[in-house]
């Protein structure tokens, strides 16, 4: 990878931190309305696997959806604005925090309903492969949804018609505010595409590097066999969402996973690599904290959308003739 790519992983793993961090602040002062679930501590497995996609590639995710929305090239404008519920956000202000998605990009959202974005996966793979397309449909989802069925029908479907899917659980060791091992029979969550002969393998999702070098590597694999399963273990540095109170778990359990966060891993890889220096990596952290109060600025003086919004965008209009 050329030292100007590794920069701007730098730069959006930097800014998805700095932009979850000004989102908190806004919902605490009423601005930003709904459920907020933030990506603090996670940033380095969006960031790697949206680096190793290719053009052709979709990725689908679930409400935990901020920094894959800024990872595939929507601005920061468009997030806070939409966070806001302004109409220049990037759904007009309609569908928040949840529902960020941006078909131009590939990226296919942003799903609030636990789970029910995989077979949707499957359907996107589906249409690939129908129509020859060496595409892959990257479908991230949280450990919490491995134990429901649209998890089993969709890898069971994908493996009987070797669909182009990436499976990638980002387990972040909390379904809500329930610990992997007390609801899932199996805690080690790759095991389970086991049972429908997928292969898997579990990684370290607080090494930015090591999540885009696998998942190279496991798209390669997709490209060529069919599905595939990545565990990418990660932990979320904040609650489940803003309301969370966070009683399941102590402070010395967080402290321990912050000390290996994954924007200082990468600053120090960088360093020790020698490629950049202290002064560059600071500049750039100076200009993800510019742009955030710039997305800031103008989410708040964006306007709210019109009331004929409200029936725009429900149906497809689509030529029969």
């Amino acid at each position: 990878m050329k030292k100007e790519q590794l920069l701007d992983m730098y730069y959006q793993m930097v800014l998805i931190r700095r932009v979850e961090e000004a989102a908190a602040e806004l919902y605490q002062q009423g601005k930003i309305g709904g459920f907020l679930h933030l990506y603090i501590g996670q940033e380095a497995v969006s960031t790697g696997l949206v680096a190793a996609r290719q053009p052709q590639d979709r990725i689908i995710t679930a409400y935990r959806d901020h920094g894959v929305a800024l990872n595939v090239g929507i601005s920061a404008r468009q997030v806070m604005a939409e966070l806001l519920g302004k109409a220049t956000g990037i759904s007009k202000g309609k569908g928040g925090s949840m529902h960020m998605a941006d078909v131009e990009k590939n990226f296919w959202g942003g799903h609030a309903i636990v789970g029910a974005h995989l077979p949707i996966a499957a359907g996107l793979a589906l249409g690939d492969q129908y129509r020859g397309s060496d595409g892959v449909t990257i479908c991230m989802f949280g450990d919490g949804a491995t134990n429901i069925g649209y998890f089993h029908e969709a890898l069971n479907l994908s493996k009987v018609w070797k669909l182009p899917v990436l499976w990638v659980c980002e387990n972040n060791q909390y379904g809500m505010g329930t610990a992997v091992e007390r609801a899932s029979a199996v805690s080690e969550i790759r095991r389970k595409a086991d049972g429908y002969a997928i292969p898997n393998m579990a990684i370290d999702g607080m090494n930015v590097m090591e999540v885009y070098e696998t998942a190279q590597k496991a798209l390669a694999h997709v490209r060529a066999a069919g599905p595939f399963l990545l565990e990418i273990n990660t932990y979320r540095f904040r609650g489940h969402s803003m309301g969370d109170p966070e009683r399941y778990r102590d402070k010395e359990e967080v402290a321990r996973w912050q000390e290996n966060d994954p924007i200082g891993i990468f600053r120090r890889w960088l360093l020790e690599n020698e490629k950049a220096s202290a002064e560059t990596l600071d500049a750039i952290e100076a200009r993800a904290a510019a742009d955030t109060d710039d997305a800031i600025r103008f989410a708040e003086t964006s306007p709210e959308p019109t009331l004929d919004e409200l029936f725009k965008d429900i149906y497809v209009e689509a030529n029969h003739g």
